[in-house]
Formats: structure tokens, sequence, C-alpha cells
């Protein structure tokens, strides 16, 4: 259970805030999300009084999901049914995990469907006049699902980044570039 504390009030409303955008401004307000997402890191770190930020991390998300949805349902053929279908098996695995808290089922349910709602709001937006066929919806497809499974394997199995603070990690990586 989290604690409801005003730091997760404050995290809750940054999530929340970070994911509007892609309402109106879809391919710029997605990137804005995602980039919000990795930050909240940060602002976890800066407040803290978090208890169980994997399950609140995993609720937050689902702002941004739900305002993708709202735009990839406007879309119309494979794109959409694609997203539709996308959005609907990553909620099968968020409800599975909300059960279980197994963050192994992460990676059995991956979430293409950011990846997705990405990539065709990138092709909309700089290539409005090309239509999606079959065949490159489905090479993409499988490049999107290669490269989340090894995030998706990288945060939730692995659990690298769970031995680092955000600040911690950019020390690290300071380090090592700069040797002090």
């Amino acid at each position: 259970m989290i604690e409801p504390t005003w730091q997760v009030g404050v995290f809750v409303a940054f999530r929340v805030a970070s994911a509007l955008p892609t309402l109106r401004w879809p391919l710029a307000g997605a990137l804005i999300a995602l980039v919000a997402d990795f930050a909240d890191l940060f602002l976890m770190d800066a407040i803290g009084g978090i208890s169980d930020y994997q399950r609140l991390d995993k609720l937050c998300d689902l702002a941004y999901l739900v305002t993708f949805l709202v735009v990839a349902a406007r879309w119309s053929g494979l794109e959409r049914v694609i997203a539709l279908a996308l959005f609907a098996y990553r909620m099968i695995g968020e409800v599975a995990f909300e059960i279980t808290g197994e963050r192994a089922l992460l990676l059995l349910f991956p979430n293409v469907f950011e990846f997705w709602f990405v990539a065709v709001t990138a092709r909309r937006h700089y290539r409005p006049d090309r239509a999606l066929t079959p065949p490159q919806a489905g090479v993409a497809l499988v490049i999107l699902l290669a490269g989340k499974e090894a995030q998706e394997y990288f945060l939730h199995v692995d659990r690298f980044l769970d031995q680092f603070s955000a600040i911690g990690a950019l020390q690290g990586i300071w380090h090592t570039i700069s040797g002090r």
C-alpha cells in the first residue's frame, strides 16, 4: 500500500501534468511524458517520502498511457488497431503486477504500446502523407518489441538500477567520464 503523503501528491501531480501536453501535441507531449517518467527518479530523490516507488511509478504511468490511448483512439486503420491491442495487452500485465507485485510479469507484458505510440506519432508528424503498410507494421513491431524487452529485463528482472539513486547514477557517470 502506498502511504498518502505530500510527497506522493507532488509526485502524482508532476506525472499527470507531464502527460497532458500529449493531448495537444502528440509527439512532443509523448516525449515530455517519457522524459518525466525517467526524471521522476530525481524528484523522488529530492523530496523523499515515497514508500513503494515501483508500484507508484506503475500507477502514475497510467496518466501518460491514458493520454496516449485517447490520441491513438482518434487514429484509423492498422495504427489504431495495433495501438488498442498493445494497450489492452499491457493493461493485463499491469493488473497482474498489481495483484502479485511480481516485477518479472512486466517482462511478459512489455509496454510496447508506448514505443508504438511514439513511432506512429513521429511518422504522422514527419511523414503525414505516408500510410503504414502491414509489412512495415510487422517490422516495426519486431524492432520495438526487442527494444522494449531489453528495457523491461534491465529494469524489472535484472533490477540493475535498483541499487542506484538517480543522483548517485549521475555521479557515477560523471566519475567515469571525468576520472574524478
